[in-house]
């Protein structure tokens, strides 16, 4: 008999193994145009440094470039002071790390804007680069940490949430479409997926019934004509493509390319030892995800079965 926990376990391998690192983002906001280039040579080569020349500025760059790991501001700027922009960002981005630079004795402006959460640390001027690259270093450090731990919230929410669906649907299972549709929207949503199928097999193939949920309007479904699909029925296992245009089996295949899909998780729903229903799960960029998140699934696919026996008596 197949091993679920070590399968997942060599999934999870095979899926962290394309996750590469990427530079860090970092906004330096300063009115004087020679420290703000000294501020980006000091750092480019560590990190995506984004530049403002002011307060005002630096907002409309984080609208557009959205949340960034450590902020490091200049204090003393016309119109607009660096601790008033911090205090303006804190709101929407609140596990940004932010850093005042200051050449004046302005404690009252720093006090309130540090015991307010509002600031990390600030720095004098002028400042040594190499003990400013320590600090930074740490901030995104406390960024990465803060980061993780919100996600790691997020993702506990979801879960239970997806749980709790399942759970309900257990209880409530007169509509078979209406049933599938809203598993299909349930591991969706979970997942942050741009597409979910799932879809009833029936000696060993595909059926009409199907629940589909799409973040972006009306999907064409493909599943019967994908191999992924075929052997996952066959196998009783999990498949899995995290880059679809990087896989020398699946770059080819025009329903990936036609569709825009550039990752696909294919988890085969069994009861009694049989593959009673597929629920796909695509994503529109290359995707990996954590270990819990394969346990997670296996663990919903195991209620999936128990919801669909209990709707198809299969």
């Amino acid at each position: 008999m197949n091993n679920p926990v070590a399968d997942i376990d060599n999934l999870s391998t095979q899926l962290t193994k394309f996750a590469k690192p990427r530079k860090s983002k970092l906004l330096v906001v300063d009115d004087e145009i020679d420290n703000l280039d000294l501020l980006y040579r000091t750092f480019r080569k560590d990190f995506q440094v984004l530049r403002a020349h002011s307060g005002a500025e630096a907002l409309k760059i984080l609208a557009e470039e959205g949340e960034v790991a450590v902020i490091i501001s200049d204090q003393r700027m016309p119109e607009m002071k660096g601790t008033e922009f911090l205090r303006k960002t804190l709101p929407e981005f609140p596990d940004t790390v932010r850093i005042i630079l200051t050449g004046f004795t302005d404690i009252e402006d720093l006090v309130d804007a540090i015991n307010a959460g509002q600031v990390y640390k600030y720095i004098t001027k002028p400042w040594d680069p190499d003990e400013l690259k320590v600090v930074v270093d740490r901030a995104v450090e406390t960024y990465d940490l803060l980061k993780q731990r919100t996600e790691e919230l997020e993702r506990a929410n979801a879960q239970m949430a997806l749980l709790t669906v399942l759970v309900q649907l257990a209880q409530q299972t007169d509509d078979l479409a209406i049933t599938l549709t809203q598993i299909a929207t349930a591991f969706g949503q979970s997942f942050a997926v741009d597409t979910c199928i799932l879809q009833i097999v029936e000696n060993d193939g595909l059926t009409l019934q199907q629940g589909i949920y799409a973040e972006e309007g009306k999907v064409a479904n493909w599943l019967a004509e994908d191999f992924l699909v075929q052997y996952a029925i066959t196998s009783g296992k999990l498949q899995v493509s995290v880059n679809i245009p990087k896989d020398k089996k699946l770059s080819s295949i025009s329903h990936y390319s036609d569709n825009g899909v550039r990752a696909h998780l294919v988890i085969p729903v069994s009861y009694a030892g049989n593959v009673i229903s597929i629920l796909s799960l695509q994503w529109k960029q290359p995707y990996a995800l954590r270990e819990d998140e394969l346990k997670l699934i296996h663990l919903s696919a195991q209620l999936v079965a128990i919801v669909l026996n209990c709707s198809c008596k299969f």
